[in-house]
């Protein structure tokens, strides 16, 4: 579908009756999705229960099945083909050309995790997200589309919760080259579902759904003949209910995309907001049951997030080649500036938070390649980690470019320098911190699933709405809980002589694991000192799953940097490498434990809600204010 395709869409009756969401109804909701079982192990759950497995990431995992010489052969066409195209051109144009689409087509880049015998070429999550890190580095337009369309598009939750019928109608086409979407947020909508208006209605014969509503950033909908839609379905005759997931078909009748959206960065993403009236969508177009569609969503989102670590990554490594290159080059006071202390430790910080990114991104990619380990947390933790410390690389890269790193690509071809887009590339990276779960719902993803060992002990404690009695009642097991639990963890601070097999990377081992066990008495200690408050300590919460995020990195940096080293015995830059980033991971988590209970917090808070009760307007004055939003009045 090309962007000419917009139009407005009459205007469409409000199948919901808009009513403010409680916070125990959106909690609900939330937890209801929530995977509540772990069935196959996970690294980075055993670190916040205090236990150190490094035996789940060393040896590195393996996969479960190799692409080999299929997968390289592969990426060497893709290679060759992103040759023949002009990456910043194609992103300054909005829609996909026809030759780019067939090209990527015949590759089977459409593909790429659609299996064999639907005639996808089957690539394992390796194979794939490698080529995303190199689609990444030439064009947005080309990698955004491929990602959305194979990491949360329809491809993936149709081969892991579709039906044999569903995915031979549909996989075979997606496989040839008709792009799909992702259809979730609206615009009262982001990480509340509970809130969602977009209604899917069970006809009387039961044979089909009438859909109504509004999505909103559906990234590949000005491209997509397909889309994966999420949509509240009403309770009848006391059965179904709840957020269910459907396949909907860009042509059908009351399908409307009405705006393409433009962004900060990622110039070339196709994104834009699609109408639904009176749509009618088969019930064979029902993914999964009634009420089940954010469990998908979540599943899906998944293996879907280990995209951009990845991403993430090769970024990091575009700024390292551009820094390298520039601070031998670039000379003031008598020196390439790279000789130059205060430019040295950038550089060396890029570096070495790349190797860690790169680690971070292969180990999640492996775990799941492998089959035999429940990445959700790892997932999370990836997304979160290489987002936040990306950010950090690209700032980093923009200031050692300095004049001409804020300049754009095409002033400086114009005027007959090299056309390095790092302000380009700096927009572009600051979106990863937000979509597909912003820093903020990743972490409170990720303190979930750390204190919940604690909540199911807790009970009536850690329920608002609990009587005084049941509270009562549970407390007592709960106090004799978390005086076990401590007890436990007090032990494990020396060194293990297990660890001497990482030569001089043992010592940082060595202190993960004192320091998980840290981690899991302070996990306890908050439970107790704020109870079923601690949901909304937000700022602890989020420290303990940061320092959890520099452990995971410097394990996953420990391991790569010793099996890189067992392959290249000569070469010990990997160790250097991984020291560094290990030395400066741990002075990070030193200071996120000094602060982790910190008064500040208090007053930062109170500060906020004077804030929004207006009264420090003072300081806004002198200035020509910005548009109202909706919904204020000045």
């Amino acid at each position: 579908m090309s962007t000419e395709t917009i139009e407005k869409a009459p205007p469409q009756p409000d199948q919901t009756q808009h009513r403010e969401i409680s916070e125990r109804e959106a909690r609900e909701v939330a937890e209801a999705a929530r995977e509540k079982e772990w069935t196959l192990p996970s690294f980075v759950r055993e670190m916040y229960l205090g236990r150190l497995r490094m035996d789940l990431i060393d040896p590195w995992p393996e996969p479960k099945k190799d692409d080999g010489e299929r997968g390289e052969e592969f990426l060497k066409k893709l290679g060759a083909f992103l040759e023949t195209v002009d990456g910043g051109a194609l992103d300054n144009e909005p829609g996909m050309p026809e030759h780019v689409h067939k090209g990527l087509t015949e590759l089977g880049a459409f593909g790429m995790k659609i299996p064999q015998e639907y005639g996808g070429l089957g690539l394992s999550q390796k194979t794939y997200t490698r080529a995303l890190a190199l689609t990444g580095s030439h064009s947005s337009l080309i990698s955004s589309t491929l990602s959305a369309h194979q990491s949360i598009g329809v491809p993936q939750p149709l081969v892991v919760f579709g039906t044999e019928e569903q995915k031979k109608k549909y996989l075979p086409r997606l496989a040839q080259g008709a792009i799909s979407g992702f259809a979730l947020t609206e615009t009262d909508v982001g990480s509340d579902p509970a809130r969602m208006r977009c209604e899917a209605v069970l006809s009387e014969d039961g044979t089909e759904y009438v859909l109504n509503g509004t999505k909103l950033w559906c990234t590949n909908a000005p491209l997509a003949e397909l889309l994966v839609v999420m949509a509240r379905t009403p309770v009848k005759d006391g059965k179904g209910g709840g957020i269910t997931a459907f396949i909907v078909e860009m042509d059908w009748e009351g399908v409307a995309l009405t705006h393409r959206c433009s962004f900060m960065g990622l110039p070339g993403i196709e994104n834009g907001v699609v109408e639904f009236t009176n749509v009618r969508i088969p019930v064979e177009n029902r993914l999964l049951d009634e009420g089940r569609g954010l469990k998908l969503a979540l599943v899906t989102l998944n293996t879907g997030r280990l995209s951009i670590p990845v991403t993430c990554a090769a970024t990091g490594k575009w700024c390292l080649q551009v820094v390298r290159e520039w601070a031998t080059v670039r000379k003031q006071w008598g020196a390439p500036i790279g000789k130059h202390e205060a430019v040295a430790q950038m550089i060396s910080s890029i570096a070495s938070d790349t190797f860690a990114m790169q680690a971070v991104a292969d180990l999640g990619v492996a775990l799941a390649d492998s089959g035999k380990f429940d990445i959700r947390l790892e997932a999370a933790m990836g997304k979160l980690f290489n987002s936040e410390v990306g950010w950090r690389v690209a700032d980093q890269a923009m200031q050692v470019r300095g004049g001409r790193g804020y300049e754009t690509a095409e002033s400086l071809e114009a005027r007959g320098e090299a056309p390095i887009g790092v302000e380009r590339m700096l927009r572009s990276m600051r979106i990863n911190r937000i979509f597909e779960g912003s820093s903020e719902i990743m972490r409170l993803f990720i303190a979930r699933e750390a204190v919940d060992p604690h909540l199911k002990k807790a009970g009536a404690v850690a329920d608002p709405d609990a009587t005084f009695g049941a509270k009562a009642k549970d407390a007592v097991g709960l106090g004799v809980h978390m005086t076990g639990w401590i007890g436990q963890n007090l032990v494990g601070w020396s060194r293990k002589p297990s660890y001497g097999k990482y030569g001089k990377l043992s010592g940082h081992v060595a202190f993960a694991d004192r320091t998980s066990h840290r981690l899991a008495r302070s996990i306890a200690m908050a439970m107790a000192r704020y109870g079923p408050k601690l949901e909304r300590r937000q700022a602890v919460l989020f420290r303990i799953v940061d320092i959890g995020a520099e452990l995971y990195a410097m394990c996953a940096s420990v391991v790569r940097a010793t099996e890189l080293v067992k392959q290249n015995p000569s070469d010990q830059t990997p160790v250097r490498l991984a020291d560094l980033f290990c030395q400066r991971a741990r002075q990070r988590i030193d200071d996120l434990f000094d602060d982790l209970f910190s008064d500040v917090d208090a007053d930062a808070y109170k500060v906020a809600q004077e804030v929004l009760d207006g009264d420090f307007t003072w300081l806004e004055k002198g200035i020509f204010p910005p548009p109202a939003p909706e919904g204020i009045e000045r």
